[in-house]
């Protein structure tokens, strides 16, 4: 019995966005590094590297 192995996976797969804080992660207190600025930082890096692969992609769904 021969079994059907997976695709491999793409060398290049589609930038993934960043998971958005859930509500009350932000304690609202003014710390230095609050949850709410690190995802901003992790949504522009997303968005910069999205932008990158749709120019490897330009073929690919939106």
């Amino acid at each position: 019995m021969t079994t059907a192995t997976p695709p491999a996976p793409s060398p290049d797969p589609r930038p993934q966005p960043p998971t958005p804080p859930l509500p009350g992660e932000c304690c609202e207190s003014g710390c230095e590094r609050c949850v709410l600025d690190i995802y901003a930082e992790e949504l522009a890096y997303y968005r910069q590297a999205l932008a990158a692969w749709k120019q490897r992609h330009p073929d690919a769904d939106d």
